[in-house]
């Protein structure tokens, strides 16, 4: 992870370096749900790749400015 991390000032280099880590996990918990045997332990890294989905389109939707709140005073 420490080599994805910048000292640079633009919150779209940070954005986009968030958005990847995003999506690195998300694929790792939903590679594992296949290797696990405990259904409650599959729904647990299921719903975690789903909020981090969430967290992810967060940060799409902020680097787009595609709702209200991140278009004002920009």
């Amino acid at each position: 992870m420490e080599e994805n991390r910048s000292s640079s000032n633009d919150v779209r280099v940070h954005v986009q370096n968030i958005q990847q880590e995003f999506s690195n996990l998300k694929e790792h918990l939903r590679e594992d749900i296949a290797k696990i045997n405990d259904p409650q332990g599959k729904a647990l890294f299921e719903v975690s790749a789903e909020v981090i989905g969430g967290l992810e389109k967060a940060f799409h939707d902020f680097e787009n400015r595609n709702e209200e709140a991140w278009r004002q005073n920009s």
